[in-house]
This record gives structure tokens, C-alpha cells and sequence, in this order.
């Protein structure tokens, strides 16, 4: 049963090439994108922390957070 699912997803998406998830079906960037900038502002405001404390890490948490919003991509 679950090779039948298979094999009727690879057959859909081959032959409607709008319902996979390719460079050509009008897609954008910014799933991906936010994964990579959620990580990047855990990581800064993990590196704030480190080296400031926890009183800096209160302002500048948000403020690295606003900023890495505003670098998403639009689509």
C-alpha cells in the first residue's frame, strides 16, 4: 500500500509539474530562508549573551530578532 502512494506521488509530480516542489513552479525562498535566519539569531543572541549577560541579551535579543526579520526575502 504505501509503495502505491509512492508511486502515485512520483507519477503526479511528474506529470503535473506545478504540484512539485521544483525551481520552476513558482516557488520562493522564504521557507528556506527563514530556517537559515532563525538559526543565525540564535546563534547571535546566544553569542550576546556569552559575552555581555543576561541584562544585554534582553536588549539586544529583540533588536538582533527585528533586524534579521526585516533581511527575509519578500517571496
Amino acid at each position: 500500500m504505501r509503495y502505491c502512494r509512492a508511486l502515485l506521488a512520483a507519477l503526479i509530480s511528474t506529470f503535473i509539474p506545478t504540484l512539485a516542489f521544483a525551481e520552476g513552479a513558482g516557488g520562493g525562498y522564504r521557507g528556506i530562508a527563514t530556517m537559515y535566519y532563525t538559526l543565525i539569531t540564535v546563534v547571535l543572541i546566544f553569542g550576546v549573551y556569552d559575552v555581555f549577560g543576561k541584562k544585554a541579551t534582553y536588549i539586544a535579543g529583540p533588536l538582533i530578532a527585528i533586524a534579521m526579520y526585516m533581511f527575509l526575502p519578500e517571496h
